[in-house]
């Protein structure tokens, strides 16, 4: 059906709408405050990158050294009050003392002292170990460790974890190795 013909000149309409439908002014600035909310959560999180890049990450360990008290402070055996917080065992027989690190030769776990079975004993693999750190079980390799000792100028024992000596490199005759009392 033609269209009758007011006198006014009817304007072009395309076909369909250039790109898409047309966007009221509320939607437009609902997208924009979604885009400017993205924007600035994408530019704090690699700021903050950045930031945690600047402080670095701090493991507080105790110190490598230490007082252990006075030798007349310990009975004859194992004593196991330094493992938790120096990883250490200090043992005391007729001859001396000396310190012995709480590392087991195979894999690095920690042995248990077993006081009624008079050893340590490793609870990953189940090596063994007499009270002087010689291994007579398991997969153990060698002895555990001994941990340079000395009495300090106040009297006190003094153990250096830095220091360590292996039985099987012939260390443990270093007078740094053991304390005689």
């Amino acid at each position: 059906m033609p269209e009758e013909s007011t006198g006014k000149p009817t304007p072009a309409q395309p076909p369909f709408p250039p790109y898409g439908p047309r966007m009221t002014r509320r939607q437009f600035f609902s997208w924009f405050t979604v885009a400017w909310a993205s924007f600035a959560a994408a530019t704090l999180g690699a700021l903050s990158l950045v930031l945690r890049f600047m402080f670095t990450n701090v493991l507080f360990e105790p110190r490598m050294s230490f007082k252990a008290g006075f030798p007349e402070d310990y009975e004859p055996g194992v004593d196991e009050r330094w493992k938790e917080k120096f990883g250490v065992w200090m043992v005391k027989s007729k001859e001396g003392m000396f310190a012995l690190l709480t590392v087991c030769t195979h894999l690095g776990c920690t042995p248990n002292w077993l006081a009624n079975e008079n050893k340590f004993k490793c609870p990953c693999h189940g090596s063994g170990f007499y009270s002087t750190g010689i291994n007579f079980e398991g997969p153990a390799p060698r002895p555990l460790e001994r941990l340079a000792i000395s009495l300090a100028e106040d009297g006190q024992i003094l153990v250096d974890k830095s220091r360590k000596f292996q039985q099987e490199k012939g260390q443990w005759n270093d007078p740094e190795a053991f304390l005689p009392l």
